[in-house]
């Protein structure tokens, strides 16, 4: 599948980490996601029922990383892929969680993952 719904660089604030001055208080994450879905009906159509919900998709990725306190961004990123595959028109959810100077002398730290329809 070629055609790609981008969200990008989603800057969001919650508990995560291992440390315990790391669930304490929150700490910026930052968020990129890449779901592959067919655009061609919402494309042909200009119907928004035909197309991916990709503001659904980030209200609810802003409400799980807000109200969650996962240990590691590996988790996180799973859960986010999970949130992604929910809408059925997606077939792969491309997610990349940073957490921004985790690391002293790194812009950020973090992992990606991609996960398909059929790894659910």
């Amino acid at each position: 599948m070629s055609d790609k719904i981008l969200i990008k660089d989603l800057l969001i604030r919650g508990i995560i980490g291992i440390h315990d001055w790391e669930r304490e208080k929150k700490q910026d994450i930052l968020i990129n996601i890449t779901l592959e879905a067919n655009c061609r009906p919402a494309g042909t159509s200009d119907d928004f029922r035909d197309a991916v919900d990709y503001r659904g998709v980030t209200k609810r990725v802003l409400t799980l990383v807000e109200e969650s306190s996962f240990f590691l961004v590996e988790k996180l990123a799973e859960e986010i892929a999970k949130i992604c595959l929910e809408d059925q028109r997606v077939e792969v959810a491309r997610v990349r969680v940073e957490k921004p100077g985790a690391v002293r002398f790194s812009q950020s730290v973090g992992v990606e993952v991609e996960r398909r329809r059929g790894d659910l």
